[in-house]
């Protein structure tokens, strides 16, 4: 497993992965070492860099989380939320063909190892509240603000 780190608005992104995929994305608050980075995550950085500076709206990464059947299948609802859009948790598991699981689906949506690529961000509370979010409610408010189609304007 190869490791990389990215310093991004958001905090350090540490990126973990190898010729299988990426596994996990990570972001913290103490800064970490920008050193070499492996060739297996090239890429994701480059990728990486392009979504922060805002020219990048959708990611072509080969993925490897690593999580149960179900989780995995929440992950992969959750790749087909555009960008700039958020849906709810209840509007996911009606997605996954199962209002009830909403409890199962937010676990899940929780435990998503790939940070912004697997947009869990975009999830939110159904009457449009930010909720959970593994790194912080303020980073998820500045993830859906950047990825936001009207941008606040100044007025001065």
């Amino acid at each position: 497993m190869e490791t990389a780190y990215l310093k991004t608005p958001i905090g350090y992104a540490q990126f973990q992965g190898d010729e299988n995929g990426l596994s996990a994305v990570t972001v913290f608050d103490e800064e970490k070492p920008i050193g070499i980075i492996p060739e297996v995550l090239e890429d994701t950085i480059y990728q990486f860099k392009e979504y922060f500076q805002g020219s990048r709206k959708h990611f072509d990464i080969k993925l490897n989380p690593q999580g149960t059947e179900f989780q995995q299948k929440v992950w992969k609802a959750l790749l087909d939320i555009p960008y700039g859009k958020t849906v709810s948790y209840l509007e996911l598991s009606k997605t996954l063909g199962d209002v009830k699981a909403i409890r199962a689906v937010a676990s899940a949506n929780g435990r998503n190892p790939l940070w912004i690529v697997v947009p869990c961000h975009r999830v939110i509370g159904s009457n449009g509240d930010l909720t959970g979010y593994a790194g912080g409610l303020h980073r998820k408010k500045w993830l859906l603000e950047h990825e936001s189609p009207v941008k606040q304007q100044s007025l001065f």
